[in-house]
């Protein structure tokens, strides 16, 4: 698989082609993903749940995220690999700067955090530092705690309008990639229109430039729950290349998410 660069997810944006991504936290699935053409891969902190057996993203370390993006690089050295930063690893500029680099030096092309207006410092600090951010709005998996559970977000005018500007504020920061995790479709779509980075979308509906699932909750391997925005690609494929093959071109075609699988 070609390298693919920041540039390159934009000029897909441009040309209203699909992104494609998909968690990894292991060599093994990383070459695959790489082999089958996946755009970006996510060492993602929701190894928590599906590796470490936590019922939240919180105990994840930057020592985790950091061993699990070398395991991926390796696998796919030439791929384009995002790191989580874990929580409470980039509460100010410094210390987000400090753990960033230990990802960056692990092998990762890009790291993300979860936040809005309050990161706009520590967005700047980086990117003016030669780290690139991926923003991430929406649900945000390490505040579950003070969202009070796994809500839709965004649905009132005002909260919508707060995500939009939130978005652009990041934008401007410096954030190159915004990911918008279980909000409507409809503001999905805005998000995706009020900036010029590419939005890839989970939960957030067709109308991003790209989706990305969890590769665990993608194969069905989550049994005992699945969110409304996860299909199990893996039960009619027969095969996991199958499967991701499948979730390849069901996001490239526009077919995934179909309503079903998006919130009003």
């Amino acid at each position: 698989m070609a390298n693919i660069s920041i540039a390159q997810l934009r000029k897909k944006k441009l040309n209203q082609q699909k992104i494609t991504a998909l968690t990894a936290y292991d060599a093994t699935f990383a070459r695959l993903f790489a082999k089958l053409g996946v755009d970006v891969m996510l060492v993602g902190d929701s190894l928590g749940n599906v590796l470490q057996g936590h019922d939240s993203t919180v105990p994840v370390t930057n020592d985790d995220i950091a061993y699990h993006t070398r395991c991926v690089r390796r696998g796919a050295p030439e791929s384009f690999i995002i790191a989580d930063m874990p929580f409470m690893t980039y509460s100010s500029p410094e210390q987000a700067c400090e753990h960033a680099a230990v990802l960056m030096q692990a092998g990762a092309n890009m790291v993300k955090l979860e936040g809005g207006e309050w990161l706009f410092d520590t967005v700047n600090a980086l990117t003016t530092r030669g780290v690139p951010v991926c923003a991430h709005l929406g649900l945000l998996p390490q505040s579950v705690n003070v969202l009070g559970g796994y809500k839709v977000q965004g649905r009132d005018d005002e909260q919508a309008n707060t995500l939009i500007s939130h978005a652009k504020g990041l934008e401007h920061a410096g954030a190159q990639l915004l990911v918008v995790e279980c909000i409507p479709t409809a503001l999905g779509e805005r998000v995706a229109q009020a900036v010029e980075m590419p939005v890839i979308g989970i939960g957030a509906g067709k109308n991003t430039d790209g989706q990305i699932l969890v590769m665990h909750d993608m194969l069905g391997l989550n049994s005992d729950y699945l969110p409304k925005f996860v299909k199990n690609f893996l039960a009619d494929s027969g095969s996991i290349e199958g499967a991701v093959q499948t979730f390849i071109d069901d996001v490239t075609t526009g077919a995934f998410p179909g309503p079903e699988h998006s919130f009003d």
